[in-house]
């Protein structure tokens, strides 16, 4: 449990003021599993290598507990070919394999054994499309005086699609995601924009001449799809129409003791990958 000490200063008159010392004790939620299980293959790669991390969680304030996961059982089946992947324990939280093998269509189920109990989780992994051109403009955007990066796709016809794309430009923190499905554009070619905007608070600068950003397609399942699309609403703080923040499970689900939930998502998916420098 935690305390917050808060300083509240008010004005009684004219001449003086007091100030008031409050302690708010907040709750630490149960200790639960994270899973980042992310299988991401590059279109035109082998893509053996894979690497699944699991932690623990920890209090929000609590930025220094080593909290890796050592120890546990860590699998992947080919529901399809019945083949089984094991993951290594690299004992810093780490599990890898070198040998995993990628096959389009097929289904993969995830199995997670740690503190004696079965963590599964099970997903489809499906065809990128290739990205058809990817140009700049400042019309496109929000900001008509701000550059922005386009990227046109095409979307396969008859088949609901679901897509999530990553920019992230050199020396950024973070990469930004967008969620995309084709339920308004279905067989046509879909057309995606990313625009920064100049932000104190943030640090954001927009883009300018000679900025470099790196902008990845997946190929994405209808349940990653709401996860995801869930996850960026909650995040955007300046959206006064966004939903309330709620916590968000993932796939992976505790066949022992489903009260014990885990966070974090188990997904397979098959990306293409661009790099553009803005003229």
């Amino acid at each position: 449990m935690k305390k917050i000490t808060i300083l509240l200063v008010g004005l009684v008159s004219v001449l003086f003021s007091c100030e008031e010392v409050i302690d708010v004790e907040l709750q630490d939620g149960p200790v639960r599993l994270v899973i980042e299980a992310s299988l991401d293959w590059e279109k035109g790669t082998v893509g053996n290598d894979q690497i699944i991390k699991l932690r623990t969680s920890t209090p929000y304030f609590d930025t220094q507990t080593d909290t890796s996961v050592t120890g546990a059982s860590v699998e992947v089946i080919n529901l399809d070919t019945n083949e089984v992947f094991v993951f290594q324990d690299q004992n810093n939280g780490n599990y890898t394999t070198d040998a995993f093998v990628p096959i389009l269509n097929n289904t993969y189920q995830l199995t997670v054994i740690y503190n004696g109990e079965v963590y599964q989780g099970t997903e489809t992994l499906l065809l990128a499309p290739d990205i058809n051109t990817i140009n700049q403009s400042i019309e496109d955007g929000f900001d008509d005086e701000n550059l922005e990066v386009n990227v046109y796709f095409d979307d396969p016809e008859d088949e609901e699609n679901y897509y999530l794309l990553k920019y992230y430009e050199e020396g950024d923190l973070l990469s930004s995601l967008e969620d995309v499905s084709d339920e308004f554009v279905n067989g046509n070619e879909i057309h995606d924009f990313y625009e920064k905007e100049d932000d104190e608070d943030s640090g954001e600068e927009a883009f300018v001449p000679g900025d470099v950003v790196e902008i990845t397609l997946y190929a994405i399942s209808e349940r990653y799809y709401n996860y995801i699309k869930i996850l960026n609403e909650q995040t955007d703080s300046g959206d006064p129409f966004s939903t309330t923040p709620v916590q968000i499970r993932g796939n992976c689900v505790n066949q022992t003791n489903q009260n014990n939930y885990a966070f974090g998502y188990f997904r397979v998916t098959q990306y293409v990958k661009e790099v553009y420098t803005f003229e």
